[in-house]
C-alpha cells in the first residue's frame, strides 16, 4: 500500500507593513522616479544604486536623501520590496547575480518593471524565497521630477501570483495608478503593442517633422501639433473610424506621387510609408472605409514601388 499524499508546504501568510523599506536597484528614468513616487506615497526608500554618471544625478535630483549602494547592498537593506528597473535584456543576469550573492532573502518582494517579461526571469528570486512580481508603467519616462505629474491615473502591466495579487493592487494605487492583469505568456504582446505605438510613434513624428522641414517649414512642430493631436484623439474615440488620407480614399495617384518624391528627397522614409499605408489600406478595408476595388490601384503602387526601392 503506498503512502499517503502529505500536504505540500505553504508559503507563511503574506503580511506586508502599511510603510514599506523600498530599494531601487537601477536608477534609469523608470527607477528613480518610481523610487519617488513611492517615498512621496510614505515608503521609506532606504538605498539605490546606478552605475552611470547620469544615474547618479537622477538619484541626486530625486531622491536627495536615499544612500547611494551597490546592487548586493540594496537588495540586502530592501526588507520589504526591491525594484529592480534595469534593462530587458540585462534582468536575467542581474537576478540570478543577486540570488547566487545571498542577497535576496525570504518575503521580500523582488518586483521589475521591465514591460516585455514576467515571473520566469524572477525564478532564481522565488528560489531563494522572495516574491515575485512584474511591476510595468505604461508611461513613457524622462527622468525628471516632471514624470511624477504624469503618474496618477496610468495603467500598471501586473502580473502577479495570486497570493500577492492584493499588495499588488495597493502598490499600484500607491503609486496612483491602475492595475492591468496581464497573463505570463502575454508579456511579450503586452509590451509589443506599447512600443509599436508609443516608440514608433515619436519616430514617425520625427520622420514628418523632418520631411516638412524639407519642404520648407521653419517649424513643423507647429504645423503637427494640432494635427496630430485631433489623429490620436479620434483615433482612441473612434478607431479605425478616425482614418482619412489618400489612402483611406484609394487616391492612387496622390500616393504615388508622395513616394516619387520621398524616393528623390528621403529614401530612407519610403520603407516606413510603404509599410503604414498598406497596413493602412487593410484596415479601411476591413473597416469597410475603402472598397476593395478602390484598394487595388493603391497596392499596386504600393507594390510597384518596393519593387523599384528593393532594386
Amino acid at each position: 500500500m503506498s503512502a499517503p499524499l502529505r500536504p505540500r508546504a505553504l508559503r507563511a501568510p503574506l503580511a506586508v507593513p502599511r510603510t514599506l523599506s523600498v530599494g531601487v536597484l537601477g536608477a534609469g528614468r523608470v527607477g528613480a522616479v518610481l523610487g519617488a513616487a513611492l517615498a512621496a506615497a510614505g515608503h521609506r526608500v532606504v538605498a539605490a544604486s546606478g552605475g552611470s554618471g547620469a544615474s547618479r544625478a537622477r538619484l541626486a535630483l530625486l531622491l536627495p536623501q536615499t544612500p547611494h549602494r551597490a546592487a548586493p547592498d540594496v537588495a540586502r537593506a530592501a526588507t520589504d520590496l526591491l525594484i529592480v528597473a534595469v534593462p530587458d535584456d540585462a534582468l536575467a543576469g542581474v537576478v540570478a547575480d543577486l540570488a547566487a550573492r545571498g542577497a535576496l532573502h525570504p518575503g521580500q518582494m523582488v518586483a521589475h518593471t521591465s514591460g516585455a517579461h514576467g515571473l520566469a526571469v524572477l525564478a532564481p528570486a522565488a528560489a531563494a524565497g522572495a516574491r515575485p512580481l512584474a511591476l510595468h508603467p505604461a508611461m513613457t519616462f524622462t527622468g525628471t521630477p516632471d514624470d511624477l505629474s504624469r503618474l496618477a491615473g496610468i495603467s500598471y502591466g501586473v502580473t502577479a501570483p495570486t497570493e500577492l495579487r492584493p499588495f499588488a493592487a495597493r502598490l499600484v494605487a500607491d503609486l496612483g495608478g491602475v492595475p492591468e492583469w496581464v497573463g505570463e505568456a502575454d508579456r511579450p504582446l503586452y509590451h509589443a503593442a506599447l512600443a509599436h505605438g508609443a516608440n514608433h510613434l515619436v519616430t514617425l513624428v520625427n520622420d514628418a517633422a523632418d520631411r516638412l522641414r524639407d519642404a520648407g517649414v521653419d517649424r513643423p512642430e507647429k504645423v503637427l501639433a494640432p494635427l496630430l493631436r485631433a489623429a490620436l484623439e479620434n483615433a482612441l474615440r473612434l478607431g479605425d473610424d478616425a482614418l482619412t488620407g489618400p489612402v483611406s480614399r484609394g487616391d492612387a495617384g496622390t500616393v504615388r506621387r508622395h513616394l516619387d518624391r520621398l524616393a528623390r528627397t528621403a529614401p530612407e522614409s519610403v520603407p516606413a510609408y510603404l509599410a503604414l499605408a498598406r497596413r493602412t489600406a487593410d484596415r479601411a478595408v476591413a473597416a469597410g472605409r475603402l472598397r476593395p476595388a478602390d484598394a487595388a490601384a493603391l497596392l499596386d503602387v504600393l507594390d510597384g514601388m518596393e519593387v523599384a526601392s528593393s532594386w
